[in-house]
């Protein structure tokens, strides 16, 4: 069975955007080191399918044509050309068609799971947050990698709506002072 694995950036006070979905603090330590963009292209290269939901879909994909097609020197270019080639699925139910996704309408978790059943690599989600917390909410994530900027905003958007016990599978320090870590949902 596929997994679902959710990356998101979060700040030290646990805030994935700020009230109105700010995220230049994401860039406040400048350009992500080699190692940060390494351990981002291999989640990526894990999974073949990136879920989205209606806010982060449209724009998405020509956002990342972009970056892979135009911009070589760009340190995302690498992860950017993954991400245009795997498939997307936009979750909405106001979009009804998009060039480069397909829309999915259905009820989610039966959705996701039967995506989870279908043969190939791993299922992917960057965001957006009420999307996310939708997909925690229903106990859809299998492993979460959260990027923690070393910044706190002190209010902003969250993505957890109840209590949820995780075990911390791995950690790694950058040089710039992000720290990924990998969680499992524990029980």
């Amino acid at each position: 069975m596929r997994k679902l694995k959710l990356q998101m950036q979060v700040t030290v006070d646990g805030f994935v955007g700020g009230p109105n979905g700010e995220n230049d603090w994401v860039f406040i330590n400048g350009a992500p080191d080699a190692n940060t963009l390494q351990d981002i292209f291999d989640i990526a290269a894990g999974c073949d399918t990136l879920l989205l939901g209606s806010k982060t879909g449209p724009g998405f994909h020509e956002y990342w044509k972009n970056v892979a097609d135009n911009q070589p020197d760009n340190p995302w270019n690498a992860i950017a050309k993954q991400i245009v080639g795997h498939r997307k699925i936009i979750f909405s139910s106001t979009i009804t068609t998009d060039p480069n996704a397909e829309v999915e309408d259905g009820d989610l978790a039966n959705v996701v799971n039967a995506l989870k059943n279908q043969p190939g690599k791993d299922l992917l989600v960057y965001g957006g947050a009420s999307f996310v917390s939708s997909l925690i909410s229903l106990n859809l994530i299998d492993e979460y990698y959260f990027i923690v900027n070393p910044v706190a905003i002190g209010s902003g958007l969250t993505i957890f709506k109840e209590r949820k016990i995780m075990q911390l599978e791995s950690s790694n320090a950058y040089l710039n002072g992000k720290v990924l870590n990998k969680y499992v949902p524990v029980g």
